[in-house]
């Protein structure tokens, strides 16, 4: 074998081994640049989900007020409704003390003929 056959051997061997290792250099970056584009990827995806936790939180937040609002609006209808049923008991009873003051006055009155089924039979008003 002659010196320059193994001189070319030599680096032939050489140049495969260096184009290995750009192969293996190129591939590796490669893939550190597809993982970094995966947790870039992976970052945005976790805020957009803690966002949109944050989102239904206030939306839970919001419901559960509308919720108290709308319980404070029964109790301050049923409020409502036990006065005006106050008010009407104490307006029928006024209205029947009236009634009975008119009667006693009627009897009283000397120029008041006897009532017909409650109604005063003069010309005067009440």
């Amino acid at each position: 074998m002659d010196m320059s056959v193994l001189i070319w051997i030599i680096v032939g061997i050489i140049v495969v081994i260096a184009i290995i290792a750009v192969v293996v250099f190129a591939s590796r970056r490669r893939q550190e640049a597809r993982v970094a584009a995966q947790r870039h990827e992976a970052g945005e995806l976790r805020t957009k989900a803690q966002e949109a936790d944050l989102a239904a939180r206030e939306r839970e937040a919001e419901a559960l007020r509308a919720e108290a609002a709308a319980k404070q609006a029964q109790v301050d209808a049923e409020r409502l409704s036990r006065e005006s049923a106050t008010h009407r008991a104490d307006a029928d009873g006024i209205r029947s003390e009236s009634a009975e003051q008119f009667r006693r006055a009627d009897e009283l009155d000397p120029d008041v003929q006897a009532p017909v089924e409650g109604r005063r039979t003069d010309d005067t008003s009440r």
